[in-house]
């Protein structure tokens, strides 16, 4: 048995944030009903690459769940889901504000049909305030969140990152506050609605960033790939041209690096105490360091390092990360049958329970896939089904 076998939950969501918190409770077995238009579908299909027409991502994303297609803007499409309510845990939805409460199912209609269910709500803004009407993406929040104005080189623009981490992290966030809500459930016997904003999320990432401003004025400036706490700290080229990455959290580990490239001198300052001294003297340390690598190659390095104690890695691509022997040892990716491509290589869960250990059983279906399936099981009959089918509600 998985840790949440008999957890039901409806995925209404789309894209990235709302869907990647379903996939998350799938993993460790949910039974995930993803909810898609009939002709549409999530837009999520056609994000990034593709193989003979079929969206990679989505593999991952929709992973674990079963895909059936309903039309929840149609009077009979909505008169299904309070049907799949009656029967299930959680509904994610990311519609825009005031969409579920136009459509007859807010989330007061659908408690009164189920009282234990849990509606999560995931949106850029919130649900109030004065924006909470406006379309929200992962990208705003990274850009309102202080995430992109503190990173980049220092004399360099803000720089957004190559990939949806704003709605990663709510995802994140989402799956943990579902199961908060349905701990609670659990003394209560009542449900209740989650609202998160996407702007959020990623905030409490970052960091006590407002804590630091109201007391001190602090306003966190580009560095680069250098730490505003610690030094050294960066990314360094080896005789070889390899990227190597260091980090010196841990005061301990600070000193064994400068004894290693041979300068214990500076270990020995008083300044070097402490994360902010070293900051503090962050040019002469990177130089220090950078000067030892590169005159050696990566292996070289690397081995040097991990004799020593110190913390390095390799910066990898992804042809890299394929041939980690770590990587390899974590079992983190899995190859899975899958029905339109024959194989796919996804990323497996994202870490190991001992007794009730999760598994990517399935990648993301094709549209509709599991539609009567789904319906059957909330008690719509054959004829019922094929009247929905004709009319387009359902495909």
């Amino acid at each position: 048995m998985t840790s949440l076998s008999g957890l039901r939950v409806i995925d209404a969501a789309t894209l990235f944030a709302g869907p990647s918190a379903a996939m998350l409770l799938g993993d460790f077995g949910a039974d995930v009903i993803k909810i898609e238009h009939p002709r549409r579908g999530d837009p999520a299909r056609g994000h990034g690459a593709a193989k003979d027409g079929v969206g990679l991502w989505w593999k991952t994303l929709s992973r674990n769940k079963r895909a059936a297609a309903v039309d929840l803007s149609r009077p009979e499409g909505q008169a299904v889901l309070r049907r799949l309510v009656e029967s299930s845990d959680v509904l994610v939805e990311n519609f825009r504000p005031g969409t579920l409460e136009r459509w007859d199912l807010a989330p007061e209609d659908l408690m009164a049909i189920n009282p234990r269910l849990v509606v999560a709500r995931m949106t850029g803004f919130g649900q109030f305030g004065p924006m909470a009407q406006r379309p929200g993406f992962g990208t705003l929040a990274e850009a309102m969140s202080g995430f992109a104005a503190s990173t980049g080189e220092p004399d360099g623009p803000p720089v957004l990152p190559p990939l949806a981490l704003a709605d990663g992290i709510a995802g994140l966030a989402m799956a943990y506050a579902i199961m908060v809500a349905v701990q609670a459930r659990e003394r209560t016997g009542r449900g209740q609605v989650i609202d998160m904003a996407i702007i959020e999320p990623i905030l409490a990432l970052l960091g006590p960033q407002m804590t630091a401003y109201k007391a001190l004025g602090v306003v966190p400036q580009r560095t680069g790939n250098r730490s505003h706490s610690n030094a050294p700290r960066n990314t360094y080229r080896t005789r070889d041209g390899r990227w190597l990455a260091i980090s010196t959290s841990a005061q301990s580990i600070a000193e064994r690096v400068m004894t290693l490239v041979g300068r214990p001198d500076l270990a020995a300052e008083p300044w070097f105490a402490t994360g902010a001294g070293r900051v503090a003297h962050v040019d002469e340390l990177d130089e220090a360091v950078a000067s030892w690598i590169a005159e050696r190659d990566a292996e070289e390095v690397i081995a040097a390092f991990t004799e020593a104690q110190a913390a390095i890695a390799p910066v990898y691509d992804v042809s890299d990360i394929a041939e980690d022997p770590q990587y390899a040892a974590l079992g983190t990716f899995v190859d899975l049958p899958d029905e339109e491509l024959g194989t796919v290589t996804l990323q497996n869960v994202l870490f190991r329970l001992s007794d009730t250990p999760g598994a990517v059983r399935w990648p993301g279906p094709p549209l509709g896939r599991h539609t009567d399936e789904v319906l059957r099981e909330a008690g719509h009959d054959a004829e019922e089904i094929a009247e929905l089918r004709r009319a387009g509600v359902v495909a």
